[in-house]
């Protein structure tokens, strides 16, 4: 690995270096060849026990720079002025092979950090296996995401509610700069800290706006795309954050840290899993509006560098018409429509409305109305199935074109919440191989996969996960 740092580069105020905490038995649980391969490590081999002991933190790669970055945030509204990596330390970055894109590579479960805030810096195997199931299933589907490339067991317990086995998993990131990281210079004030982070986030994630007129105003216009694209992502999915603080919000447009995360069964616009989320701040009918309050404090913090607040104003305000426009568009994908027409908007209302109150799985529904587009009869879906079929009508595919796009676009197999404890429990236990088939399953989500079926299934009643948590 040919480390390129540049985020050390910056003044000492950034960050903190810190050492990784020795841990005593490392073995290695899951390793990413094809993301190892991207980011030319293909030539550490399969050596089980040295990239153990690498990805553990006991062994330091050649050229690693081991800090945890400062940020502050808005946790459920709430500001803390400062956070930080309590529990995580960047490496360095690596340049992809193929394309030269710049990756960060970063510890979680590493030890404590002088951010850790009286925690003890460590992970338990359960969040290391939700993050690693849940990110790579992302990325198989399309969305913006950091990456797993290692999860290794510790040889230690950690204490939480109970005792657990300790784990670190390797994230890999476009970068870890968060809103967050704006806000605990902003805070502070310290104006020549936020120009240069902003100077960087610029180089680093949209080096085409350095010769705007107004570089911090269209860095922020690419930035509220950027939210605008993936949370749109998400919510065609199903997919609920669970805890969108604003240090969890990356201004490179990519889902980071996942923690009470969860995919919906049958849909509920209102629908909550995270056990801290007493009054749904952050349901699945919600994620829109946070990410739109979460751009505001962005910009409360760019605005110290350029005080153009009607211009800010401007670009905040077409969040929710940016939205709006991403998630139609995918809908009616998801829908076999060729393109958006007006009036589309109401059909997909319609079909979300018949999902919520038929308490519909959101998965499987899809894949249920693309059988409908070849199917003669009774109406599976009622009236809402009278206007989609004329809908389609109006368009030049055939009813197996349809039916093909919409299976292309629709996921068949999703990292459910039972099978993702299903993984964790036995993985507690020892035991990894439950964790190993649902990750090739979920390596290939849209393909149907014989013998496997039961992976697409929704939870029976005894299986049903009503609460995730964050594990820290």
């Amino acid at each position: 690995m040919q480390f390129e740092n540049t985020y050390t580069g910056l003044p000492d105020r950034f960050y903190a270096r810190v050492t990784p905490a020795v841990v005593p038995k490392p073995t290695l649980l899951a390793w990413n060849p094809q993301l190892a391969g991207d980011l030319g490590l293909g030539r550490l081999g399969d050596d089980s026990e040295r990239l153990a002991g690498l990805f553990s933190g006991n062994e330091m790669l050649p050229g690693a720079e081991p800090i945890a970055l400062a940020y502050a945030g808005h946790q459920f509204g709430n500001f803390v002025p400062q956070l930080g990596d309590g529990r995580a330390l960047l490496l360095g970055e690596v340049l992809d092979v193929g394309t030269g894109r710049r990756w960060d590579i970063q510890l979680k479960g590493s030890g404590q950090t002088p951010y850790s805030r009286r925690g003890d810096g460590k992970a338990a195997i359960g969040p290391v296996i939700r993050e690693y199931l849940v990110s790579e299933a992302m990325h198989r589907l399309g969305v913006p995401t950091t990456r797993s490339l290692a999860a290794v067991a510790t040889g230690e317990e950690v204490l939480r509610d109970e005792r657990l086995p300790g784990a670190v998993l390797t994230r890999v990131a476009s970068s870890h700069i968060r809103v967050g990281t704006f806000e605990y210079f902003a805070a502070r004030r310290d104006r020549e800290a936020l120009q240069q982070l902003t100077d960087y986030a610029i180089q680093r994630h949209y080096p085409e706006v350095t010769e705007a007129a107004a570089p911090a105003l269209a860095f922020f216009a690419r930035v509220v795309e950027a939210q605008a694209r993936l949370v749109a992502h998400w919510m065609s999915i199903g997919f609920i954050h669970g805890v969108m603080n604003t240090d969890n919000t990356a201004i490179s447009g990519e889902t980071i840290d996942y923690g009470p995360c969860a995919f919906m069964d049958e849909f509920d616009y209102r629908k909550v899993f995270s056990s801290i989320d007493q009054f749904g701040r952050y349901a699945y009918g919600r994620q829109a509006a946070i990410a739109h309050w979460n751009l505001a404090r962005l910009a409360d913090c760019l605005l110290l560098l350029d005080e153009r607040p009607s211009e800010f104003e401007q670009v905040l305000g077409g969040f929710q018409d940016l939205f709006e426009a991403q998630f139609l568009q995918r809908m009616a994908g998801k829908l076999g429509l060729q393109s958006v027409k007006e009036g589309d908007d109401a059909l997909v209302n319609a079909w979300l409305q018949l999902m919520q109150d038929r308490e519909l799985d959101f998965t499987l529904s899809f894949r249920a109305l693309a059988e409908r587009a070849e199917a003669d009869g009774t109406l599976v879906f009622g009236e809402f199935e009278q206007r989609w079929r004329r809908r389609l009508g109006q368009q030049s595919a055939d009813a197996a074109e349809v039916r093909s796009h919409m299976n292309g676009v629709n996921p068949l197999y999703i990292p459910r919440n039972h099978q993702v404890e299903r993984a964790i429990e036995a993985a507690v236990a020892g035991e990894m191989s439950v964790f190993e088939e649902l990750l090739r399953v979920l390596q290939q989500p849209f393909d149907e996969q014989p013998g496997l079926e039961a992976y697409a299934e929704p939870p029976r009643p005894a299986e049903r996960v009503t609460q995730t948590f964050c594990g820290t």
